[in-house]
């Protein structure tokens, strides 16, 4: 999944933009002021930021600037009303890797971003989100929020599993299958339950993990 911080003070194109690249299977986090960015970027570093120009508390090219100088792998669009030549040459030299000028056709949009990571080399696809979980496939690591969590091997293939197809239930029998019987080796129904029941607990039994009763497990967003 595409991780999107989206800087935008008009809230009619912020969750119209948002809206569309969430049916694209984005995950889009709107801020409608710089600093609010600024703070947010201090924590946790999306797959790609989309960046307005002129804000209510200063200028987006000078926060380009600001995380050029600390990140320069961080893919960013401009999408601005300033589409004279200057704004758009001053945009590049600010360190915008690509730029928009509104208005604009949503996919469009969706379009140019994906060029962007493809050549950046980045799909977003190596981490897997729900609410305030992340599961990094790179580092197959876990996270609740900003902690990572210490999981077991059975633990991160169930986690893994029912991330990937979010939004779906996987039966009890899916499970047992693509996490334990791959291999050939049998494992009862019980020890399902029982990794089931850590992993809640380390999650702190997150509400986008479901249980489907005489079904088995469904990973949804609630945020």
């Amino acid at each position: 999944m595409i991780e999107v911080y989206y800087a935008e003070d008009d809230e009619i194109i912020a969750q119209s933009v948002k809206e569309y690249l969430e049916e694209k299977n984005c995950r889009v986090t709107t801020f409608g002021t710089l600093a609010a960015l600024r703070s947010a970027l201090k924590s946790r570093i999306p797959t790609i930021l989309l960046l307005d120009w002129n804000m209510p508390d200063g200028q987006g090219s000078e926060l380009c600037r600001w995380i050029r100088e600390r990140r320069a792998d961080l893919p960013i669009i401009f999408l601005t009303v300033r589409g004279d030549s200057h704004d758009i040459v001053s945009g590049f030299q600010y360190g915008a890797d690509d730029y928009v000028v509104k208005p604009f056709a949503l996919a469009v949009l969706h379009s140019r971003m994906l060029a962007l990571l493809r050549r950046a080399g980045n799909t977003g696809e190596s981490k897997l989100f729900c609410d305030d979980l992340v599961l990094d496939k790179e580092k197959m690591a876990v996270y609740h929020g900003q902690k990572e969590i210490p999981v077991s091997q059975p633990e991160y293939r169930l986690l893994l599993l029912l991330l990937e197809n979010k939004g779906k239930t996987i039966t009890r029998n899916q499970l047992l299958e693509e996490v334990w019987d791959s291999g050939g080796n049998y494992v009862n129904d019980n020890t399902l339950t029982v990794t089931m029941k850590r992993l809640r607990e380390k999650l702190h039994n997150p509400p986008c993990l479901k249980t489907i009763r005489s079904f088995g497990y469904r990973m949804e967003d609630t945020l």
